[in-house]
């Protein structure tokens, strides 16, 4: 591990899956990518839900995926926190907000808002259209953070500099959603800071919504992490392994094998015979071996064939 890597604070790190399914080799590599930094820099390694979208979750999924970091010898520290058991934390974070002007009620539909876009020309971008006020006869569905001219900066370890102006390339964003749920982006700062965590390491379908973390986190004078996205795993068609893609869950078996492939897929150093190996020796090795300057800075790479059909695990 690079010298330049290691941290003055003590590493704290987190692996925080949605329980919309078990684990497929895409969110194994976020689980071993984050697990193998921490150890590495001698740091701690936090489980939590993000289970704060009912609507999308499948029955079991929670256990399934605690069950599978298990049995790949993936030990969390302390106890698995659950986003569902936290609406206080991001309550009083909403109220900071308002208190500080930076909260607003938004009247728009979905269909409004396409509407409104294509009008504009600035697809993908909220038009402000309840910023000053809603229209009487209205009522607030959801509730929106009201961004400043201006780019935000992020470093991350991995992917580089990159600057974002979210008033001209997002606009104002959803922090509580029209059917009361919070928004991921306003939960994921708050417990990230609640929890402590100085690095946070996840894949890089993440990366453009992370200039709205520091955004908020600056709003909320909450510290920022050290980033580091990795690339993500793609079919044969380029698209992201997930349910959507019928990507192969993650199975009890074979853990050497796939353990394995998410190494080659992260470009780590391999021991001789490695095959050989049990799971438990091969973690060590890789802590011990964990190298980012060997992942590829790319925001895909093809995932080995074998998870990318439906059905169990290989």
């Amino acid at each position: 591990m690079p010298a330049d890597e290691k941290s003055a604070a003590p590493y704290r790190g987190r692996f925080a899956p949605s329980p919309t399914g078990p684990l497929h080799f895409g969110s194994l590599v976020a689980a071993v990518g984050s697990y193998l930094d921490a150890r590495a820099h001698k740091g701690e390694w936090l489980l939590r839900i993000e289970d704060i979208d009912p609507p999308r979750e499948v029955a079991g999924a929670t256990d399934a995926i605690l069950r599978a970091l298990d049995s790949f010898g993936l030990e969390w520290d302390g106890q698995v926190v659950y986003q569902s058991r936290r609406g206080d934390y991001y309550t009083s974070a909403l109220e900071r907000l308002r208190q500080h002007g930076y909260l607003y009620g938004c009247a728009c539909t979905r269909r409004e808002i396409a509407d409104s876009r294509l009008k504009r020309g600035t697809a993908g971008i909220y038009p402000g259209t309840c910023r000053n006020g809603i229209l009487p006869g209205r009522t607030a569905r959801a509730l929106r953070v009201r961004v400043e001219p201006g780019s935000i900066g992020l470093t991350d370890r991995l992917q580089g500099n990159s600057r974002q102006s979210l008033l001209e390339e997002v606009g104002d964003f959803i922090v509580r959603r029209a059917d009361n749920l919070i928004a991921y982006q306003l939960a994921v700062v708050v417990d990230d800071a609640e929890q402590e965590m100085t690095h946070v390491v996840r894949g890089v379908d993440l990366l453009e919504s992370t200039h709205r973390q520091v955004y908020l986190q600056q709003l909320l004078e909450l510290p920022t992490p050290v980033y580091l996205h990795l690339p993500v795993a793609v079919n044969s068609a380029g698209d992201k392994l997930s349910k959507q893609t019928l990507a192969r869950h993650i199975g009890a078996d074979h853990k050497t094998t796939t353990l394995l492939d998410v190494l080659r897929f992260l470009h780590q150093e391999l021991p001789d015979s490695p095959g050989d190996a049990r799971v438990d020796e091969l973690l060590g090795w890789a802590i011990a071996h964990w190298d980012v300057d060997n992942i590829p800075a790319r925001r895909v790479l093809p995932s080995p064939p074998e998870y990318t059909g439906t059905g169990a695990g290989p």
